[in-house]
Formats: structure tokens, C-alpha cells, sequence
């Protein structure tokens, strides 16, 4: 049994006094969803709007056939490259005659191609811009063709289809093959506490899959997956995670409580990306201007995940004022993926822990009422992100995304290893255990209503990136669906998940959402906006619909006027930064610093950077 760290994960939480945690012990069967829709396949996250989410799988005896007839009209490097043995002259000397007479079938082909490559990889058959868009992965009925839309390319290092421009890899053919260690050998190697690397040499094994590469071949960070860490988290046991000390749950779908679908509140989880200011201040306090009333007479909370560049910290604090929850999404909000995905614990410290800091500072919100945190562009950071996280006494990330399933996801701690599948383009999900819970972001299904059973749905974590909803009508379908979705099956949170410059762009969107957020209100009296950290207390200390309405973490800062406004003058600060261009502004009611606040640098003195 490992640490009981792992296991008494509660984090506690003060609401007016009151002590909270998480947790979900008994196993449910969910029956109340006449509609069917559990053979729903799951496709990869769509990233935005314009990108071409699937790929189009060609025929692959037309591609080989293409390609093998090229190669032979005097492509060599395609296959005999690959051919040991075969040197650079032979392949010079060998005319077409002789080609022409060489008797290939698919199973040489596969065979010459496959043998040096990892299962299930991606390669090109001839490396080159011309044919950026072809590859192919060995399987074992044989050589899977892919062949990416017009306008994208193949990228070796992601996988998966990019912008042209954006794949700088189209002259290599291959990436090189990994060393793998050797954990599962028929007679042991090494002693018990060691793994052997993939050369046999033998290490502790707590040096495997722990960011630093240990094995001389390199072979201990290569399999490193939820399922092959040798260090991973153990899985869920309810009989030693119970209420209110502890949760987790089997499958992740589990009620908390063991409470009955119908008779749980159905809690909807609205939540904002990136600054707060004058963009998008006004379309906010439409929104969320104390008319929409949860069933316990409450304005209906929303949780904002703020990054500090071009925030207005003033803002952001009336809106903590009026009790929405701000939490961290980082400083810089680095537009680069692999910013993210390869940062160090450090930077990610610096950068979620930074931008809490920062909150407080210039926002005058409580470090203790700020919870939460979400990746930029939702790219994990695999274990050290999480860790960092852990570090700096964050209660929840709101970052992993589920894929499209049925019924979705309650949040999960992170001390255990996680109930789905790590989902989307290349991501590095953690893998051991970590005193985090996970606000999952359930994907949304993008349909205005149930499809058939084996209908292909690729599902979107953002609701402002499913490509589909092109009109106010759309959405207003859309999230009625998704709705019932979740009310018909387990009640886990429905979170809308967001970025308010998109209802700015377009007001219609925004008066689709008032009016459907009035008519389920209106509707049902067991539907609660809250925040997410609001969800967490509810999960610890679970009640019914009925005592819903006078839970006492709901009823915190009721509404807009019950916390008086200290924010006198709102200083427009112009500052210089040591390591941005230009001039900056910073927006808050506290007194302008010397510079513009940055990463370690908080206070604004003028020491900030990496």
C-alpha cells in the first residue's frame, strides 16, 4: 500500500467556517436515459474553429501502389534505405531492368518498412515537401495510409496533421527509435527495487519516468504513460478512500454520496479564460448582473481563470467581490505549445503560483479564496505540472479533458490514477499520484440532438471551438442536449467552458445563452451555477435537492450587495517592463508600482524574469 498521503487527499476548504473536502464511495448503475447513446466513438479534440479535426484515411493499396510505382521509376532511397545491407552503390548499380524483375508483394514492402520502426507510428515513404502530406503505420493487419487535407502537412513530432507552415519536419522520413526498457522479461534481471533500461544495465527504480534521464541508452523516460510508469498512481479503492476524509471513485462516474441521479442538484460550472478588462468587462456584467437566481435565491456564480498580461486587476476584483471565483491561468499565456509542454516544475511555479501571487497583490483577493488553476491552451504539463501545483497549495487544476462519453465525468482526484484515457493532440497527462483534484472538462457533444449509435462524434472541450454551432439557434440546442445529457444520466457538473470575447464578437450567441440559462432556471428547481470550488464542497458534504437550496457554501456572498465595494479609485498605471516591449498598462486600486509586474516579480520592482 503506498503512502497514505495518497490516500487522504481531502483538501480542506473554509466556507464561513464551515470545513469541506471531496469524496465518492458507493457504485451507481444510471438507467434513466431513453435515448442511446454509450457506442459514441471518440475523435480528438478539435483546437479551434478552422482546423480540419479528422483525417482522411485513403485507401492503402492506392497510396503504396502510388508510391511503390515512384519508387521504382528511380526513388530508391524509399525502400532500400531501409533494407540492411544494401549500401549506397549497390543502389547506384542497380538498374531498372533489374528492379523491374524484383517480385515485391505488400508483405516485403511491410516487412523492409516495419522493421526498425516503433508499432503504431507514423513515417513517410519518401521524406520531401511534395509528399509532406503521406505516411504511413505498421499495425498488424498491415501498412495504415494516411493522407493529410489539402493545406496541412504531416508532422513526425506531434503525429498528427498541422498547418504546412507550422511542420518543419517534412524532409525526414522517420523519428529515430526509442530505446524502451526492459520491464517485462521472462526471467528477472535485476535486483528486487530495480528496472532494467533497454541495454540491461540496472537502477532504482524510482529513477524511471521521472523526468531525468538516468539509463546511458536513455531508455527509463521512454515509456512513461499511465499505463507504463513503474511509479504510477494506484488505482481508485474505495474501501480505503472514504467520505468525508477521502474520494475517489471506480469509473469516475460514481454519484458522491451513493445519493440517487434524481435526487441530486444539477450543478453547472460557467467558467472564462484569460484577462479581465474593457473587451470584454461590459459582456460580463450583462450576463452576470444578479438577475439569473439559482433556486436558493443567490445570483448565479462563474469562475474566471485569469492571465495577468492586459488584465485589469480593479475588475477582477469587483468581480470577486460580487463571489465569482478567480483563479490562475498563468502570467505570460505563452502561445507556444511547447512552452508548456516541456516547462520545468519551476516555471510552471513561477507562471500558476506567479499569477496567484499576482491576484493578491494587485487584486486585494484572498490567497486563501483562490483555489484553482488551468493550463494555457490546455497543454499539460505531464507530472510537473502537477507537482508544481502540489507545491504551491493549489486545491484543483481544470486542465485534463474527457473525451466525449456516457455518462460524463465527476471530478477526480489526482492521487489516483486518472478514470479515462489521456485525451488529446499529443498531450503529457500526469501519471503519478499527486494531492490535486481534477475539475475534468467533459467534452461537449457538438450535436443538437442524439445521432445514431455507431455515428463518429468529435467532441469539444471549449464551447466556443465546436465549429459547429454557427448560429444562436445551434447553440441553444446544443447545450439543451448536453443538458439533458447530464440531468438524464449521473448529474455530474455540466461545465460551460469559455472565452467571453467570443459572445462579444457575437451578441447573438450572448442572448442565446441569457435566454437559455433564464429557461432552466425558470424550469427546473434543482439547477445551481456555482463555482468550482463551490462543486468541491458539495462533493464533500453531499445533500439532496431539497437541502440544496440552504447549503451553506452556496449561499456565501448571495448576491452583489451583500459585500461592500473598498475599491475607492481605480489607478490606470503606465509602466515600463525590463523584459516587454513598449509600455504597459496595469489596472488596479492599489497604488502604480515602479514596473509592470512580471514573472518573479510580483511587487513590480523591476527584477522580473525566466
Amino acid at each position: 500500500m503506498k503512502d497514505l498521503k495518497m490516500v487522504r487527499i481531502w483538501i480542506v476548504l473554509g466556507f464561513g467556517g464551515l470545513t469541506l473536502a471531496h469524496d465518492d464511495p458507493s457504485k451507481h448503475e444510471h438507467k434513466h436515459l431513453n435515448m442511446n447513446l454509450n457506442n459514441l466513438k471518440n475523435a480528438f479534440k478539435v483546437r479551434n474553429e478552422e482546423k480540419v479535426s479528422k483525417l482522411n484515411i485513403v485507401e492503402e493499396n492506392q497510396v503504396l501502389m502510388e508510391e511503390i510505382l515512384a519508387s521504382a521509376q528511380g526513388r530508391s532511397e524509399m525502400f532500400d534505405s531501409d533494407i540492411p545491407g544494401y549500401t549506397s552503390k549497390e543502389k547506384e548499380a542497380t538498374d531498372a531492368n533489374e528492379r523491374s524483375k524484383r517480385q515485391v508483394d505488400q508483405e516485403d514492402i511491410r516487412n523492409a518498412l516495419c522493421q526498425d520502426k516503433n508499432a503504431g507510428e507514423f513515417f513517410r515513404l519518401v521524406a520531401g515537401p511534395t509528399h509532406c502530406r503521406d505516411v504511413v503505420s505498421c499495425t498488424d493487419a498491415g501498412l495504415q495510409a494516411i493522407r493529410c487535407p489539402p493545406g496541412l502537412a504531416f508532422d513526425l513530432g506531434k503525429q498528427t496533421c498541422e498547418w504546412r507552415r507550422q511542420v518543419t519536419d517534412c524532409n525526414t522520413k522517420s523519428r529515430p527509435k526509442l530505446a524502451l526498457p526492459l520491464f517485462n522479461t521472462d526471467e528477472p534481471i535485476c535486483e528486487r527495487g530495480e528496472l532494467a533500461c533497454g541495454d540491461g544495465q540496472c537502477l532504482p527504480r524510482t529513477l524511471f519516468c521521472d523526468d531525468k534521464t538516468d539509463c546511458v541508452d536513455g531508455s527509463d523516460e521512454n515509456l512513461c504513460d499511465s499505463r507504463n510508469d513503474p511509479n504510477r498512481a494506484d488505482e481508485c479503492d474505495p474501501d480505503q478512500c472514504r467520505l468525508p476524509e477521502c474520494y475517489c471513485s471506480v469509473t469516475g462516474r460514481e454519484i458522491p454520496g451513493g445519493l440517487e441521479p434524481e435526487s441530486v442538484p444539477q450543478m453547472i460550472v460557467l467558467t472564462f479564460d484569460d484577462a479581465i478588462n474593457n473587451n470584454n468587462f461590459e459582456i460580463l456584467q450583462n450576463l452576470l448582473d444578479g438577475r439569473l437566481k439559482n433556486p436558493n435565491g443567490c445570483d448565479i456564480k462563474a469562475t474566471f481563470f485569469v492571465s495577468h498580461r492586459y488584465n485589469n486587476y480593479s475588475m477582477a476584483q469587483e468581480m470577486h467581490r460580487r463571489g465569482h471565483e478567480m483563479a490562475s491561468h498563468s502570467i505570460t499565456h505563452d502561445n507556444e505549445e511547447k512552452y508548456w509542454d516541456n516547462g520545468t516544475r519551476e516555471n510552471w511555479e513561477a507562471e500558476i503560483g506567479g499569477a496567484r501571487d499576482l491576484l493578491v497583490r494587485w487584486g486585494n483577493i484572498p490567497a486563501e479564496d483562490i483555489y484553482g488553476s488551468r493550463a494555457p491552451l490546455l497543454r499539460l504539463g505531464g507530472n510537473r505540472q502537477f507537482s508544481a501545483l502540489e507545491r504551491a497549495g493549489f486545491v484543483y487544476d481544470s486542465s485534463m479533458v474527457a473525451p466525449l462519453s456516457n455518462p460524463p465525468f465527476w471530478p477526480y482526484p489526482l492521487a489516483f490514477a486518472a478514470p479515462h484515457r489521456c485525451h488529446g493532440n499529443f498531450q503529457n497527462c500526469p501519471t503519478r499520484s499527486h494531492t490535486v483534484m481534477e475539475m475534468v472538462m467533459n467534452e461537449f457533444d457538438p450535436r443538437e440532438e442524439p445521432g445514431e449509435n455507431d455515428e463518429q462524434v468529435a467532441g469539444c472541450a471549449m464551447l466556443d471551438s465546436c465549429s459547429s454551432i454557427r448560429s444562436s439557434d445551434i447553440l441553444y440546442n446544443v447545450l439543451t442536449h448536453n443538458f439533458i445529457r447530464h440531468y438524464e444520466q449521473n448529474r455530474a457538473p455540466m461545465g460551460m467552458f469559455l472565452h467571453a470575447a467570443w459572445l462579444k464578437k457575437q451578441p447573438e450567441m450572448l442572448d442565446a445563452l441569457q435566454f437559455w440559462l433564464d429557461e432552466v432556471l425558470s424550469t427546473y428547481n434543482d439547477v445551481y451555477l456555482v463555482t468550482m470550488s463551490q462543486v468541491l464542497a458539495w462533493m464533500q458534504s453531499p445533500v439532496d435537492s431539497r437541502d440544496a437550496a440552504s447549503f451553506p457554501a452556496w449561499k456565501q456572498k448571495c448576491t452583489l450587495l451583500d459585500t461592500e465595494d473598498t475599491c475607492l479609485v481605480s489607478n490606470n498605471c503606465p509602466l515600463a517592463s525590463p523584459v516587454l516591449r513598449g509600455a504597459q498598462r496595469l489596472q488596479t486600486c492599489n497604488t502604480c508600482p515602479a514596473y509592470y509586474p512580471w514573472i518573479n516579480d510580483v511587487d513590480g520592482a523591476g527584477q522580473a524574469g525566466y
